[in-house]
């Protein structure tokens, strides 16, 4: 029986003995912790988790009841409101779980806590070490799901973005000390070889060659056992899940050219190339380090705007006396004071002064946006030149910063197909790459035993998919991060691949294409039961309970002081209401069987038409040259609105649309994109109202603006923050602007590969070469997809 044991692969100590059956095999374990934590994976009916595993499982520790108290503290309610956000009765956590090494502790992860009736979704993301858990909080708590996870080995927390930060520092650090021990050591390994070449020619004694040649030996050490280990272990963990990664060939090219130039030096035989050993390390790990910047500098927005939330904030209580909490410790209903130039510490409405707001970081709106009582402002924000105070509504992950960067992640948590498939062609390529390298060696022993070696060598470097493997994901990164910068936030990984496919853009009208912001222009009263006065009143209290634009028209009268109940929303048609002697209803005209009118909204009263009112509502200014960019770019425009009155005939004319369709329920604009898909159309669906989520589901790409109804931003693919319409040109720019990268780095990494191969397997490509080409490809391709963080 083996030594080590089965779970973490550490030394089973002296004295310890336990043991669990998997597959029908007693398996060693080190320890109670490693025990209970395969017991529990093989009750679960787990165990082909063994099978595909590339990296080896971290050790398990008991905890102590100190630490089974802390996680439960995580199930306090004031402390959830920092990291759990609601919708609905949905629950929803980001975690950051160490140990996640591969794709089998992703899978491990989702099979367990799936195993929980509560939980509906797991999204494990390899990369970043966090799954995304959605669960009905009130049938399991948080706390369980942890400990959930400890079960079976992995140590989980809320993300928090100092963690991750510190996290990050950690590998960075990793990267500069290996990338220093390889650097320091080339350099000196590398005067030896010159000093040997040379003496090639002043004919240097054999007894100072071969000091040179274990002076090398030792200094090239270090770089082979510390700087390049990480690759020799990758590899051989590749192959234990019968995997076959990039490692393999850059492990066999650095540790086969280490051990032939050390049995070299021993028996004073042939050729050493310890200098082309220690700078291929280095210059790789370089690659890889400046990957890895790539994908930190991808994401340090999100970083940036977790640190823009203000570390205290100042409250006013009753009496108006100010008290400095901690901003952590605010609570929904709070009044807090804004004085100039401070940060806003948590979402709320304005409820005393007005000032400017720059919202910059979070909408890509430079020009500071005005701000009067009941405007809603948002944490992270900061205020520019008044004194204002305001009303907390939204705290912890309900608030729109952290809603932004919840929504980030979930858009980078999921691959998209042309990552899979990439990943899956460097798979077969590193197989083709071996049996080539089989077939070039063998070749060339029979023809130059001398350099056969060597020359396989650089065919294993040269030729390493490193840049196939980084060309999309790389370039997907720096996309979504440009866009969420500008105000362009990208909920689907869809998004990006769908959008330079479209052939038509269909909108919405109020809210879309206009203002939004309505202002009464006519009152056109159908009987004589009430007055004006009257009948405004009653309208503005029925629609105090709607999120229509239309119902901010009515804002400037003063609601009636009836008691109005049983309130319905009818996506569509209006809102309706009663009181003790009769039906109310505000919406579209024909409503309920009556006559029909140009009327942009009429009330009735027990179903009966009472008043019609007429509205003004100006076109957007930058939605005709948007519109004119789309049909130069060669889609098609149309406009689906609810609308029935002559407005919105109006606005097709005066924006040149293709088409147009007024009067629209839900249905009928979810049932005009399914005919437009039926005939081949790829289409995305612009809108802001409740009327809009149905149709956001039947497009093939969703675009919200944040100034619309929450159902709709929920449902779509896309929203822009700013509600700004010129965004969406901006996204289709980026969009083609990615693809054309992509394609650039599947070529530049295809075109590199292609034309090194034969070059390196006729022997014409030395291995000193190979390291710079393979190097040189990642980098390019690294630097090439950095291009779309300056867009």
């Amino acid at each position: 029986m083996s030594n080590n044991c089965f779970h973490c692969l550490e030394s089973v100590p002296s004295g310890f003995s336990a043991t669990v059956v998997i597959d029908a095999s007693a398996q060693p374990m080190c320890c109670i912790g490693c025990q209970t934590v395969a017991e529990t994976i093989v009750a679960q009916g787990m165990t082909d988790y063994y099978k595909f595993r590339t990296v080896r499982a971290g050790k398990v520790e008991q905890l102590v009841p100190e630490q089974l108290a802390f996680i439960s503290s995580y199930d306090n309610p004031d402390i959830q409101d920092e990291f759990i956000s609601q919708t609905n009765d949905i629950s929803e956590v980001l975690l950051t779980v160490e140990g996640i090494t591969c794709a089998a502790c992703a899978w491990l992860i989702e099979r367990q806590l799936l195993n929980i009736p509560a939980i509906k979704r797991v999204d494990v993301n390899t990369s970043t070490n966090r799954a995304m858990i959605q669960w009905h909080k009130d049938q399991t708590p948080l706390s369980d799901i942890i400990k959930s996870l400890l079960e079976i080995g992995y140590k989980a927390y809320p993300f928090q973005v100092d963690i991750e930060a510190s996290q990050k520092q950690l590998v960075a650090k990793s990267y500069i000390r290996r990338l220093g021990v390889a650097g320091l050591m080339t350099m000196q390994v590398m005067m030896f070889a010159f000093a040997m070449y040379f003496g090639m020619f002043s004919g240097m004694e054999e007894s100072f060659e071969q000091y040179f040649r274990w002076i090398s030996l030792i200094l090239a050490s270090p770089v082979i056992l510390y700087s390049a280990m990480p690759f020799l272990t990758n590899a051989i963990n590749g192959l234990k899940a019968k995997q076959l990664n990039m490692d393999l060939p850059v492990s066999l090219a650095i540790f086969g050219a280490y051990g032939a130039s050390s049995y070299a030096t021993v028996m004073a035989v042939g050729e050493v190339y310890f200098e082309s050993i220690c700078m291929f390390t280095f210059l790789l790990l370089l690659g890889k380090y400046l990957e890895f910047r790539a994908r930190l500098k991808a994401s340090e927005f999100t970083a940036n705007l977790q640190k823009l939330l203000p570390l205290t904030a100042r409250t006013l209580d009753e009496n108006g006396h100010e008290h400095i909490i901690a901003a952590k410790k605010l609570k929904l209903g709070d009044r807090v004071l804004i004085k100039a130039g401070e940060t806003i510490p948590a979402d709320g409405v304005i409820c005393s002064g007005s000032t400017t707001v720059d919202e910059a970081m979070m909408t890509g709106e430079h020009l500071p946006v005005s701000k009067y009582i009941d405007h809603q402002v948002f944490a992270g924000t900061v205020n520019h030149d008044g004194v204002i105070e305001i009303l907390i509504n939204k705290i912890g992950q309900n608030t729109l910063l952290n809603q932004i960067i919840k929504l980030q992640h979930s858009a980078l948590a999921t691959r998209p197909k042309l990552v899979e498939i990439t990943d899956k062609v460097a798979q077969w390529f590193v197989a083709c790459l071996l049996v080539f390298a089989s077939l070039t060696a063998i070749g060339w022993y029979q023809v130059d035993p001398e350099h056969a070696f060597w020359i396989t060598i650089a065919v294993l470097v040269a030729t390493c998919p490193c840049a196939l493997s980084l060309a999309i994901p790389t370039a997907l990164t720096c996309a979504v991060a440009t866009l969420t910068r500008k105000g362009i936030l990208i909920k689907q990984s869809h998004v990006l691949e769908t959008l330079p496919q479209l052939t038509r853009v269909a909108f919405d009208k109020t809210g879309t294409l206009t203002q939004g912001r309505f202002s009464l222009d006519a009152v056109d009263l159908l009987a004589n039961s009430l007055s004006k006065k009257q009948i405004l009143a009653l309208v503005a209290q029925l629609e105090s309970y709607s999120e229509h634009p239309i119902a901010t028209a009515f804002n400037e009268f003063t609601p009636t002081q009836r008691d109005l109940t049983n309130i319905k929303i009818h996506p569509g048609c209006g809102i309706t209401g009663e009181d003790d002697n009769h039906n109310y209803a505000i919406g579209k005209s024909g409503w309920f069987n009556s006559k029909k009118s140009n009327a942009q909204a009429t009330f009735y009263i027990d179903q009966q038409p009472v008043a019609n009112f007429y509205f003004v509502d100006e076109v957007k200014s930058n939605a005709a040259n948007l519109i004119t960019s789309l049909q130069q770019q060669g889609l098609t425009c149309h406009m689906l609105t609810g609308d029935a009155s002559n407005a919105g005939q109006q606005i097709a004319k005066k924006l040149k649309l293709d088409s147009f369709k007024v009067g629209c329920l839900p249905e009928d604009k979810q049932s005009e994109v399914k005919l437009w898909s039926s005939q081949g159309e790829i289409v995305a669906m612009v809108g802001d109202g409740v009327n809009d989520s149905p149709v956001f589901n039947s497009a093939h790409l969703s675009i919200a603006m944040e100034t619309g109804a929450d159902i709709s931003k929920n449902t779509a693919d896309v929203v822009l923050l700013n509600s700004d319409l010129a965004a969406i040109e901006h996204l289709l720019t980026v969009s083609k602007k990615t693809r054309r990268i992509i394609k650039q780095n599947l070529a530049l990494s295809l075109l590199y590969n292609g034309s090194i191969l034969p070059l390196a397997a006729l022997g014409l490509v030395a291995p000193w070469m190979a390291v710079i080409g393979m190097s040189a490809s990642s980098i390019i391709v690294i630097s090439n997809s950095l291009r779309l963080l300056k867009l």
